[in-house]
């Protein structure tokens, strides 16, 4: 399992739970029910103070723990599908809440690789 923080887009569903998610390059949907939970964040050293009953967003991480598998669709290259290893990858995902922007904190499967698709001549 490795622990950093990336950038990712979340689709949510009407009720806030992720559904699709694009990272790395790469489109996922979430194929089991997502896990939520908060865990406590060290703001004092990001904040000057914490007013009395600030939770969520300030103190608190809203996570979100999702299973993913890669979306079924056609590449950039028409007529081409994307490369599809079958492999569920199962990811931890924090969404900041006054930007709504989320991130990719912790992987605990075997992520696939970036590796680019070489460029087809004109």
């Amino acid at each position: 399992m490795g622990l950093f923080s990336e950038s990712v887009n979340v689709i949510c569903t009407e009720d806030g739970q992720p559904q699709d998610v694009r990272w790395q390059g790469r489109d996922y949907q979430v194929c089991a029910e997502p896990s939520r939970w908060y865990e406590r964040r060290q703001w004092w050293l990001e904040e000057t103070r914490a007013p009395l009953g600030t939770g969520a967003g300030l103190v608190d991480h809203e996570i979100w723990r999702v299973q993913l598998v890669p979306a079924p669709h056609t590449g950039t290259h028409p007529g081409r599908q994307t490369e599809d290893t079958g492999k569920n990858i199962t990811l931890d995902l924090v969404r900041h809440l006054g930007s709504g922007r989320w991130r990719v904190i912790r992987i605990h499967d075997a992520a696939p690789s970036s590796a680019a698709e070489p460029e087809e001549a004109a």
